[in-house]
């Protein structure tokens, strides 16, 4: 999908029509076969691995292809950028990446009590509902889906970061409105920060994502980071050891 230069709003909105498609066709059903798999490797490893997982604070990022480093070198995403400065900070944090590409919030939501009862985290980053949109998930389930994870981890005692999303404007705009609105009513309602857009600051820079035009490129990561950064940060002051 190529992004042309046809004004800002015309490029955002075939950006996010491309990150809302995260793996297409086969590629896409492959994606979706990995998250069984991936959750099953995370819930089931070995005991042993266990007091390692213990010794620090966790965050656990649940979310698609814009978490999982598509496409990119391996340890090269936003999320093991984020694990880097949380060391090079000095704060005692572990991360783990239970993001898997093609996820939808009902296959996270299925994930997230297993993820809860074995890594005990701190902090859950939430990056979910693209994907939603691409099945024609009716936008009441997507709410329901991402208010049961962020209501699950708050019992769990985690804290939530929710990281909110946008779709194109063909997608009709009363839909449009109420898919982006729906993070920031979660967001309120529940008391959690909300990261608006992962995505904001490349959107209109195509050199900033693959040759797929969908997803960022290693050189973007940094940038994602920086979104997120600014709603995780004041949990890593606060948050006590588990």
């Amino acid at each position: 999908m190529k992004v042309r230069v046809l004004g800002r709003s015309a490029r955002i909105a075939v950006t996010l029509t491309a990150v809302a498609l995260g793996a297409t066709g086969a590629t896409f059903a492959a994606h979706a076969d990995a998250a069984t798999a991936k959750a099953t490797a995370v819930a089931t490893a070995a005991p042993s691995a266990a007091p390692a997982v213990a010794a620090k604070r966790v965050i656990v990022v649940l979310g698609d292809s814009l978490s999982a480093e598509y496409g990119l070198p391996r340890d090269t995403g936003w999320v093991e950028l984020m694990r880097r400065r949380l060391a090079d900070q000095r704060l005692d944090y572990s991360v783990a990446n239970a993001s898997i590409s093609g996820d939808t919030t009902s296959g996270g939501r299925a994930r997230l009590p297993v993820l809860l009862a074995r890594l005990k985290p701190s902090v859950v980053i939430v990056e979910l509902g693209a994907n939603d949109a691409l099945r024609g998930v009716p936008l009441s389930t997507t709410e329901d889906n991402l208010r049961t994870i962020i209501e699950q981890a708050q019992q769990a005692q985690a804290q939530v970061v929710l990281i909110g999303m946008y779709v194109p404007p063909n997608y009709g705009p009363d839909y449009t409105q109420k898919f982006h609105s729906m993070y920031g009513t979660l967001s309120q309602q529940l008391h959690v920060p909300l990261v608006p857009f992962l995505l904001a600051g490349i959107v209109d820079k195509p050199e900033m994502f693959q040759a797929d035009q969908i997803h960022p490129t290693q050189q973007a990561q940094p940038v994602l980071l920086d979104n997120v950064w600014p709603a995780l940060k004041p949990f890593l002051r606060t948050s006590s050891a588990r």
